[in-house]
């Protein structure tokens, strides 16, 4: 799948006298602000543009290049507990691993993502992109709230639920994800938990 500043290329290659005309499927608008520019001027990443600034990602999100942003809105910060949220907010090397994981390393308009593709982010973790209906989904989950917002160095995909890495997560927090749950129940019982904290 082809495309030209996230609008897709339906029909290619129309010789005429005088070139060539390729057919796209919407117009496409004057693109001058970069990643961070978009994140700084957008109300709904707030808290995005807080946490940006607290791992110090400012530069890599203006920079020349061409990366996807799956940029975590305030209502997705919202959503875990604020406990989680102060414990990441406050750990750099965490926070630094939570936004890296939102990052990929290519520009990938909506258009061009098909069921299926996994994808690397930033962190060197992957993302499983497939899709629900006409909804993406990301790992599962259709939780992409508004896709294609161009940039200079770029694409942003707003996203409603924080896609947090094994690397930001405590033991507790792993263990209650996985087969161990019920030993991880054990350990909070036996007064225990605060060592997996």
């Amino acid at each position: 799948i082809v495309t030209v500043n996230c609008a897709r290329l339906l029909k290619a290659d129309h010789h005429a006298t005088n070139g060539v005309v390729h057919v796209i499927d919407k117009v496409i608008a004057t693109t001058t602000n970069s990643i961070q520019q978009i994140i700084e001027t957008e109300d709904s990443l707030e808290t995005l543009r807080a946490a940006v600034a607290a791992s110090d990602l400012n530069s890599l999100l203006e920079s020349e290049g061409q990366y996807t942003l799956l940029a975590p809105t305030n209502e997705a910060f919202q959503k875990i507990p604020q406990e989680t949220l102060n414990r990441i907010l406050g750990d750099p090397e965490a926070l630094r691993d939570l936004l890296n994981h939102h990052i990929l390393k290519s520009a990938m308009c909506a258009e061009a993502i098909i069921a299926g593709l996994t994808m690397e982010t930033l962190e060197g973790t992957t993302l499983d992109v497939g899709c629900s209906g006409e909804e993406l989904t990301l790992n599962g989950k259709p939780i992409i709230a508004n896709k294609d917002v161009l940039a200079t160095n770029g694409v942003v995909h707003f996203v409603n639920e924080l896609l947090i890495p094994d690397s930001a997560k405590t033991l507790f927090e792993l263990a209650q994800e996985s087969e161990v749950s019920k030993s991880t129940e054990f350990f909070r019982q036996a007064g225990l938990s605060s060592h997996l904290t």
